[in-house]
């Protein structure tokens, strides 16, 4: 896949940023072979350009005591759409809401402290559609950055 307006030095740059998005300046430049300011240039151009579209901090859900995480399928007819979408947002236990195709239009990743808070929640999803819940046990992969590569 070609990238219209990035080169070879900025793939470097998203995928160093994306493992450790406070890596200074400095020792990007050092890894990239550019100047310090040559580096903060073209990560204001990433900025500018929408590449990165944002930088965060990954919280550990378990050590806030959010142990049960789960997927929720959600059947939502589309005229329902307009209530889902404000109510959904508001949220703060729904980590991601996907529309999807399939047999359910909405994927939800929820995280909440006990089986018995999925439960409620659940149950008010229902006023929306039929739901299928899937509780996770394990996660081998985390959610992780894209890699960027140069086709």
């Amino acid at each position: 896949m070609k990238h219209d307006n990035i080169d070879e030095i900025d793939i470097q740059i998203l995928n160093l940023l994306q493992k450790d998005a406070r890596m200074n300046i400095k020792t990007i430049a050092q890894k990239v072979c550019l100047s310090s300011p040559a580096v903060s240039n073209r990560i204001e151009k990433l900025e500018r350009e929408k590449y990165i579209s944002g930088y965060q901090a990954i919280v550990n859900p378990m050590a806030l005591g959010l142990y049960t995480k789960a997927f929720i399928c959600l059947g939502v007819e589309p005229e329902e759409k307009k209530t889902f979408y404000p109510f959904i947002k508001k949220c703060l236990n729904v980590v991601e809401c996907n529309c999807v195709t399939g047999d359910y239009s909405m994927l939800l990743e929820v995280l909440f402290k006990t089986t018995m808070e999925l439960d409620v929640f659940i149950g008010e999803l229902q006023k929306f559609g039929r739901t299928r819940t899937l509780i996770v046990f394990s996660t081998s992969v985390e959610h992780r950055g894209v890699e960027v590569v140069e086709m």
